[in-house]
Formats: structure tokens, sequence, C-alpha cells
């Protein structure tokens, strides 16, 4: 584990940087590995609640029920949730409203944390995991780059890496006169959310901390933007003080109801479980028909690659109709990173053989 400081130097992560940039303008034409959206989502019964919704777009949001369904879903009282526009607002408000005189970001992971903090003028220290340890985060508190932070932002399972750190290293870098943030916007692809501190948010650790969560990922929301922040009361009631009046649309809300219902958890654990045998077949056709090789130990629904000529690759993909995720845009990682989405086997077996007419064969 490393620190990085202040950005600027030559060859400086573009920090806006992001997975729909490989598709833009190219229509139906690819097949989409750079978007971390589950395929074939909404499904009809969600598409249908939330068409249901447009019949009362009259009205002004009332965000009641959905506060109340997330609430019941997490166990938690309706004091510890507040609805965002996508966890990207969550990062936002977290940037504007929570005190930090210096914050730490764990690299490599989603860059909108660190854009938002940097946009609301807070001093950013990098805290860079390491591919010798797996991108796994060592559970030392005060290890260079933590010691005086006093908001850490880390995300799990964490994008782009497929890392699940265990629940007790990051409940480790909770500290008095600190916010420890965890980035769960993937924590639903993983089978019964192993890991998660949603649960602690309502007391039990030292300082403060919040929970992120999306409904984009999973649900195929992407364009609705919808999430969460889980926390104290009291945090709570300042990150809401920074929002606009109906910052999210009735169309979301209806989405976030019922995604929270019995019917929907059981059908995203049962995405969840299938998704992790279609990232073992995913795993395993790489490693026994192609070069590539996947970093760490995959758990979401994603894997981070290495290629020593990965714009090339990516490049000759998409000639043979496949996105690719780029991976120099996430601090920490260089040109010769991708992340690939996990898809149905039908989908791999084709990824396969064009990677090896690409020449990424074995």
């Amino acid at each position: 584990m490393s620190t990085q400081g202040e950005p600027g130097e030559p060859g400086e992560p573009d920090l806006r940087h992001h997975g729909d940039a490989e598709l833009r303008d190219a229509g139906a034409s690819l097949t989409d590995l750079a978007v971390n959206v589950r395929a074939g989502t909404p499904p009809p019964w969600l598409r249908s609640r939330i068409a249901a919704s447009l019949e009362g777009l009259a009205a002004y949001p009332d965000g009641r029920a959905a506060r109340r369904a997330v609430a019941a879903r997490h166990g938690l009282p309706e004091e510890c949730v507040l609805l965002t526009s996508g966890a990207a607002e969550a990062f936002v408000l977290l940037a504007r409203a929570l005190p930090a005189a210096e914050a730490a970001v764990v690299h490599p992971q989603f860059t909108e944390p660190e854009a938002a903090l940097r946009a609301a003028g807070r001093t950013v220290r990098r805290v860079l995991l390491s591919e010798r340890d797996g991108f796994r985060l060592t559970p030392s508190p005060r290890q260079a780059g933590f010691a005086t932070a006093d908001l850490v932002v880390v995300g799990n399972p964490t994008n782009p890496t497929s890392v699940l750190h265990p629940a007790g290293a990051l409940a480790s870098l909770a500290r008095a006169g600190r916010t420890l943030v965890v980035d769960e916007a993937f924590m639903d692809a993983v089978p019964d959310e192993r890991e998660s501190l949603a649960a602690r948010v309502a007391g039990g650790l030292p300082g403060r901390l919040v929970v992120l969560r999306s409904l984009t990922k999973t649900w195929g929301l992407a364009g609705l933007r919808i999430g969460y922040a889980l926390s104290d009361p009291e945090t709570i009631a300042a990150l809401a003080r920074h929002q606009p009046l109906w910052p999210v649309s009735s169309p979301a809300l209806a989405a976030a109801e019922a995604c929270c219902e019995p019917a929907a958890l059981a059908e995203a654990e049962q995405a969840a479980k299938e998704g992790a045998a279609d990232r073992a077949y995913l795993l395993d056709q790489l490693s026994r028909r192609t070069a590539l090789r996947a970093a760490g130990q995959p758990e979401a629904p994603f894997v981070l690659v290495r290629h020593p000529r990965a714009a090339w690759l990516r490049a000759r993909m998409r000639e043979r109709g496949f996105a690719l995720r780029r991976g120099d845009t996430f601090p920490g990682l260089g040109p010769e990173w991708l992340r690939l989405a996990v898809r149905d086997r039908e989908t791999t077996d084709r990824l396969v053989q064009a990677l090896s007419a690409a020449g990424a064969g074995s």
C-alpha cells in the first residue's frame, strides 16, 4: 500500500472518464462489456411499476414510502436513510456537507468520490493498493495515508478491481472524529451481501459511518438515477440540507420502493448467484483460451485483466464488436489494464473467440 498526493503530474488519470464513453456514438453495434449494468434489465415487472408512476407526474415527488421501504429493507430507522439521484449525487453531498480537513481515498476505485471532493476544495490523499496484495486492503487503520485523514472513502466490492474487502478490515478504519464512507454500489451483486457494513450505520463503530448504495447496477436503472445513503440521523440530516427540493423523481421513487420488496430482493439474490457462476466461467475461459489473467480474487460482476498492449487490444476488440473499459483512468492502474463486465456464457464464448482472433490467445 502506498500513498499519492495532489494530481497534476503528466499522465494524470481522467477522473471524469467512465465506461459509458466506450459506447457513445456506437449505437447497438457493440456488445457492451464496458458498463457494469446487468444485461437484460430492467425486468418487465419493474418497467411496469415505473410506467404506472407516470400517471402521477403532475404532482411533486413524495419520497416517504420509498424511504420507509429502504429503511425496512435494511432493518434501520427511516431517519438513517437518504434517497439520492444515484449514488453519484451522494458523493457530492458528502464532499459539501461533512467537515474534512484531509480525505483519504483508497484506489484503484470509482473515481467520482475523489472528483467530488476536489471540486469542493477538499485536500485529498490517494492511498494506492498494490497488485502484489491482490488490491486488498490491509487492516491497519494507522498505516501511511490513513493516520491523519478525517474522512476515508473505500469501495466494497471495489470498482474496477472486483475485490471484496472483509468487513473487519473496513471497520478497523473507523475511529473517533473520522467519517468512514463505504461505497457498496455493487454489494447487492454479492451473494448474501456478505461483508456489508450497512447494518452498522446506526451504531457500533467509532466515528461516523456512511454506506452508499445504488439501484443502477442490478436493476438497469442508470438512466433513472436512484441510490441512497445510510448513516446516523445527524449525518443524514446534514446531507439532506445540501439537496435541492425534490431531488429524486417520482419514477425513481417508485423504482426504489419496488426494488426493496421481498420478491425483488429474492430476484436480486438469485441474480447475484447466477452472476457469480457466470464470472467463474469467464475466468476459466480467459485462463484456458487467452493470455489474459484477472487480478486478485474477483467477487463483483466485472473483472480486471492485464495485457501489455491493452489500448491496442481494446481497439482491435471494437473492430470485432466488443466495447471494453480502459483501466488507465483509475488512479493506481496503468495503460496495461482493462475491465470486463461479466455477461452470460454465450457472450463469454463470443468474447473469448474474438480475443483469440484479435491476438490475445493463450
